[in-house]
């Protein structure tokens, strides 16, 4: 299904930056190890440098390596809702670049649950991308190919197509599970309670 599959891998590997679709809105990214298509990242979007990038793949055991072992809540939710529209604020690990996380010690990770997505991730080097949505900072975030043209065309370097995988339009949940607790940044389309535990 997915074309253009070395013209995606070289893109990335000189450092480019490419808008797909994911399970929730469309997404921006780049490899996580170029600091130039992540400073990119940042100047496409006007996004304020305290706002960090997330990462994101086709399966967790890529993404771990980027993080500190999980605690206890988090793995639990990843057995639950992963592949899926769930964001993981945790630890990061020495692996992340800090100008990936905005100086931050924390890091978001999430599995879409997209098939186009998932082939992307599967071609290309390292199997993750560092990510944000595709859209200019404060706008609306793309939930159609055809916005994610009008948001990123001239700005992002490959806008990939959807082939009829089509996001959902609702942003993913973010929680954070640094200490075994549970706290949430932002209320998605999965709909989860602070008292999860009790």
């Amino acid at each position: 299904m997915l074309e253009d599959k070395e013209q995606i891998i070289k893109c990335l590997e000189q450092g480019g930056v490419i808008a797909y679709v994911t399970d929730t809105v469309w997404g921006l990214g780049c490899l996580p190890d170029s600091a130039d298509a992540v400073k990119k990242i940042y100047e496409i979007k006007k996004r304020e440098a305290q706002k960090p990038l997330i990462l994101m793949s086709n399966e967790i055991y890529n993404l771990l390596d980027y993080v500190e072992p999980i605690p206890k809540i988090g793995q639990i939710l990843i057995k639950k809702y992963f592949p899926g529209a769930l964001t993981i604020v945790t630890d990061k690990s020495e692996k992340t670049p800090e100008y990936i996380t905005s100086g931050m010690q924390t890091v978001g990770i999430r599995v879409p649950d997209n098939e186009v997505f998932k082939q992307i991730c599967e071609i290309i080097p390292g199997h993750v991308l560092a990510t944000t949505s595709a859209n200019l900072s404060h706008q609306p975030s793309a939930k159609t190919y055809k916005q994610a043209l009008e948001n990123m065309s001239g700005l992002a370097d490959m806008i990939i197509p959807d082939y009829g995988f089509a996001a959902k339009g609702l942003e993913s949940t973010v929680v954070g599970v640094m200490n075994n607790e549970l706290r949430i940044f932002r209320q998605g389309e999965i709909l989860l309670d602070e008292n999860l535990l009790d």
